[in-house]
Order: C-alpha cells, then sequence, then structure tokens
C-alpha cells in the first residue's frame, strides 16, 4: 500500500515548498486512492500539518487516514538534544527528542487544530527519547487512546528491543522506519520481530528521498538547505553505483511500461513484513506517479531478478 509522505511538502530540510503545488499533490494522490498521509509537527515547524488539514478540507474524513506524530519538540529546551536546524524562514533552532506524558497531550491538541480534525487516525512517537521512560510515553498514548482523539498507537524508529518494551503498557500497531533498496538494515532482526508479533512496518524514504529514481546524476547540485547533499548515499560514487544498478532493472520497467520509480516502490511493498511504502511528491504529476506503483504486477522471479541484482550493489557507506 502506498501512503503520502508530507515531509517534503512541510519544505523543512527539503529547500522550501510551494504550498499550493503540496495541497495539490495531496489532493491529486487521494483522487486516484491514496487516502493516508502521513506528516509531523516538526515538518516546517507546523506548516506540513496545516497544509494537509488545508488538502483534506471538504474531503469526507471517515475515508481519510490521518498518520501524524510528536515528540520532536523546535519549541522548548528538553529532553534529549537532537541537532540544530533552521526554519523555512531561516531561522535557527534547536530540535529536542521529548516524550514526557504532559508534553504529548499538549502536542496532540495542536496537532487536530492544524489538521483540523477532532481524532488522528494513527499517532506515533518521532524518534525514542531516552530521557523519558518508555512506559511513560505510553500511558499518554493509552490515555489519548480512551479520550478517543487517536484511533491507533504506533511508534517510529524503534528496535525491536524499544517496541517490546513499549507493547508491554499499549497496543502498538506500527513501527516507521527507514527502508529502502540502499537501507535494508531492518532485515536483519526488525522485520521478523515485527511479523512474528503482528506489527506492521512503515517503510519511509524507499526511494531513498529521490536517489532510486534514477533522476540524479554525479554532481548534482542541491537547493540551499537540502539535507541531501550532506547524506553518504549522495556522494559521487554512491550515486554512480545506485544508477549502474538502476540500469540493470530498467529493461524491466521498460518492458511493463513503468517508471522506474514505480518498479522499485513495487519491489518494496512486496518485502515481507512492509505493509506501508511512505512517499513524498512535491506536486501532482509526482503525486499520481507514486500512487500508480500499485497497479504494477511483479511475479517471484521478477522479484527475484531485481533482488539478485541488487545484492550486487555495494555502496561505500563508511564516512
Amino acid at each position: 500500500m502506498i501512503t503520502f509522505g508530507a515531509w517534503a511538502a512541510g519544505g523543512w530540510m527539503w529547500g522550501g515548498t510551494d504550498r499550493n503545488d503540496a495541497i495539490n499533490a495531496i489532493r491529486a494522490s487521494y483522487d486516484i486512492g491514496v487516502t493516508s498521509i502521513d506528516t509531523a509537527p516538526v515538518y516546517g515547524q507546523g506548516e506540513s500539518e496545516e497544509i494537509v488539514g488545508e488538502a483534506i478540507k471538504g474531503l469526507p474524513r471517515d475515508k481519510i487516514q490521518l498518520l501524524t506524530k510528536f515528540g520532536m519538540r523546535w519549541d522548548l529546551q528538553k529532553g534529549d538534544f537532537a541537532f540544530k536546524s533552521k526554519t523555512n524562514q531561516g531561522q535557527e533552532i534547536d530540535v529536542y527528542k521529548y516524550a514526557a506524558k504532559e508534553s504529548i497531550i499538549k502536542e496532540c491538541e495542536i496537532s487536530l487544530r492544524r489538521l483540523g480534525t477532532d481524532y488522528i487516525d494513527l499517532y506515533q512517537i518521532h524518534w525514542p527519547d531516552i530521557t523519558t521512560p518508555i512506559a511513560e510515553t505510553m500511558e499518554a498514548l493509552q490515555l489519548l487512546l480512551k479520550q478517543g482523539k487517536i484511533r491507533y498507537a504506533g511508534v517510529c524508529n524503534y528496535s525491536a528491543e524499544q517496541l517490546d518494551e513499549a507493547r508491554k503498557s499499549v497496543d502498538i500497531v506500527s513501527n516507521q522506519v527507514p527502508y529502502s533498496m540502499v537501507k535494508r538494515g531492518i532485515e536483519k532482526e526488525l522485520i521478523p520481530y515485527c511479523i512474528q508479533n503482528n506489527v506492521g512496518i512503515l517503510a519511509y524514504s524507499p526511494l531513498e528521498r529521490g536517489l532510486l529514481t534514477g533522476k540524479i546524476k554525479p554532481g548534482h547540485q542541491f537547493a540551499d538547505g537540502d539535507h541531501r547533499s550532506k547524506l553518504i548515499y549522495y556522494t559521487n560514487e554512491n550515486i554512480q553505483r545506485t544508477n549502474a544498478f538502476l540500469d540493470k532493472i530498467k529493461p524491466l520497467a521498460k518492458d511493463k511500461n513503468v517508471l522506474l520509480s514505480q518498479l522499485v516502490l513495487r519491489w518494496t511493498i512486496e518485502q515481507p513484513g512492509i505493509t506501508i511504502a511512505l512517499v513524498g511528491a512535491r506536486n501532482a504529476e509526482q503525486a499520481i506517479q507514486n500512487a500508480k506503483a500499485i497497479d504494477l504486477k511483479l511475479d517471484a522471479a521478477e522479484i527475484q531478478f531485481i533482488t539478485d541484482a541488487l545484492n550486487q550493489l555495494e555502496l561505500i557507506i563508511q564516512q
């Protein structure tokens, strides 16, 4: 299943956003059958949630699944310091991982307001907070579930061990983690744990932030504020190696009459334990392309062909 990922829609760390394009992308996604939207308060410091709220205005609420998060605060200095950043307007901010009970309750109210709704379908801790006991964080989710302000509780970026701890306090339905053709670390421990315990996996950055579309060439110039320029996957040599792998599977995409990105997304969804691929889009055209990946059919031999080619890809990920 494809879910609309609204991080880039908020512009933060992506070199800004065009609000109208982002709204149109979400609506185009919905029109073609993608009814789930994943966002977070920290994406654009509220801007992404506001954009999502505006995009769904007038649409039937019971036909939409709103996924948002909590636990990344830029407006107070508490918890576990995460990193320094800048807002879309260039203002310097310090971002903290903070998931104390009273903070979560407050964040939920603000998110409901921004999204223009009275409940959130899936509420997820954004990153583990080492300064707050997991049981306290889960207690807040339990309360919000009882109040009907959230329908389901989820986590993001949790290890199997942290997930095990969280599940002692509340029913956790999903874990949102990074997973792509070039980032498969969760296959070893986390995926088997989630399959065994019936926890869904929401794979974020399945196109590795655009790298796996094949459109990025060595020497690519990113816009100011675009975080990808600093990622190890975007060194010229890694771009070259990834594109050489993509060249091997291009004939299959051509044979199926689909885009390379659609083939990559379909392969991702076909992997054991992967429930959802979260995909961002900056405009309506990209959103429609992503959504159509679900229509692509791959048989076992074709999936194996892609995996075999992928297993030969060796990226240089040591700094």
